[in-house]
C-alpha cells in the first residue's frame, strides 16, 4: 500500500493539494513543456531560478512562457518571538501545482536543446517533473 507522500506544507490552514489539477495541463504555447508529477508550493525564487536557467541554456534563442505564477502569500513569524500576538508577516509568495499542471513551455529551438534546458529547470524545481511535446509537433 502507498504512503501518502510526507511533505512540508501539509497544515490545513495553509490549504490541501488533493487530487490533480483540473486547468492548465495541456501546452498551449511552445512545443515542449514540463509538467509536474507532485503536489507542491513553488516559490517566486524557484519559479525565477528556473527560468533563468532555462534562458541561459537556450542562448536568449527560442521563446519560454511560465504557465504558473506565485499569488499566494506565505506568512512567518521572526526568529525567537514568543507564541501569540496574531499571525506573522508575509514572508515570501508561492504557486500551489498539482499533478499534472504545466510549468514552463518552450518554442523556437531544436527538441534536444529545449529538452536539456528544460531537464535544467526542473532540478529548480521542489517537484518531479516530466517532458512532454506537442501532439502535432515535427521534428
Amino acid at each position: 500500500m502507498l504512503q501518502p507522500k510526507k511533505t512540508k506544507y501539509r497544515k490545513t490552514q495553509k490549504g490541501r493539494m488533493k487530487g490533480n489539477a483540473n486547468r492548465g495541463t495541456s501546452i498551449a504555447f511552445g512545443s515542449f513543456a514540463i509538467k509536474t508529477m507532485d503536489e507542491s508550493f513553488i516559490t517566486s525564487r524557484q519559479i525565477e531560478a528556473a527560468r533563468i536557467a532555462v534562458t541561459r541554456f537556450m542562448k536568449r534563442e527560442g521563446k519560454v512562457w511560465i504557465r504558473i505564477f506565485p499569488d499566494k502569500p506565505m506568512t512567518a513569524k521572526p526568529a525567537e518571538v514568543r507564541m501569540g500576538k496574531g499571525k506573522g508577516a508575509p514572508s515570501h509568495w508561492v504557486a500551489p501545482v498539482r499533478p499534472g499542471r504545466v510549468l514552463f513551455e518552450a518554442d523556437g529551438v531544436p527538441l534536444n536543446v529545449a529538452q536539456e534546458a528544460l531537464r535544467l529547470a526542473a532540478q529548480k524545481l521542489p517537484v518531479r517533473t516530466k517532458f512532454i511535446v506537442r501532439r502535432d509537433y515535427e521534428a
